[in-house]
C-alpha cells in the first residue's frame, strides 16, 4: 500500500492533538495569572482537573491510532498488534468517557448555581462521542479478529 494513502488520516491525528495541547497551555497559564472567583474554586477545581486528566487517554489513543494507521502503511494492517491497539484505543474512550461521567455532577453544581442548564447538555457530549468510539473500535476489534482468524484459516489450507 502506498504511504501517501494514510497520509491524510495521520495529518488529521495531529491536527486534532495540536488545538488540545494549546487549549491545555492557555488553560495553565490562565490559571496561573487570573485565579478562580473562591466562590466557584470547590466546583471548578475538579472539573479542571478532570479535564486535564482525560488528555492522558486522549493522546494515548492518538498515538494507537497513529501506530495502526502505520501497520496500515507497512501492510500488516492484519495482524495481532492492530488488535491490540484496537483493544488500547476502545479502553482509553471508555476511561475518557468515565472521567467525564465523574465530572457530571460538578457541572450539574455549576450550572445550578449559574442558572445554566445547556451546560448539563454540553458536559454530556464528550460522554457520548467517546463511547460511539468505544463501540466502533469494540466492532473493528472483532471484525479485524475474526478477519485473522480466517487469513489464517486460509493459509493453512492448501
Amino acid at each position: 500500500m502506498k504511504h501517501g494513502s494514510t497520509l491524510f488520516l495521520k495529518l488529521a491525528l495531529i491536527l486534532i492533538g495540536i488545538p488540545v495541547l494549546a487549549l491545555c497551555v492557555i488553560g495553565i497559564s490562565r490559571l496561573i495569572n487570573n485565579p478562580i472567583n473562591p466562590d466557584y474554586a470547590s466546583i471548578l477545581y475538579p472539573i479542571i482537573a478532570g479535564m486535564y486528566a482525560s488528555t492522558i487517554p486522549f493522546y494515548i489513543a492518538l498515538y494507537k491510532a497513529f501506530k495502526l494507521l502505520n501497520y496500515i502503511d507497512n501492510n500488516t494492517a492484519f495482524s495481532d498488534r492492530s488488535v491490540v491497539s484496537l483493544k488500547h484505543i476502545k479502553c482509553c474512550a471508555i476511561v475518557f468517557s468515565a472521567l467525564y461521567v465523574l465530572m457530571m455532577p460538578f457541572l450539574y453544581l455549576l450550572a445550578q448555581k449559574d442558572d445554566a442548564p445547556g451546560l448539563i447538555i454540553m458536559g454530556m457530549v464528550p460522554v457520548f462521542a467517546s463511547m460511539v468510539i468505544a463501540v466502533f473500535a469494540a466492532v473493528l476489534q472483532k471484525l479485524l479478529r475474526e478477519a485473522i482468524n480466517l487469513k489464517s484459516e486460509n493459509d493453512l489450507t492448501i
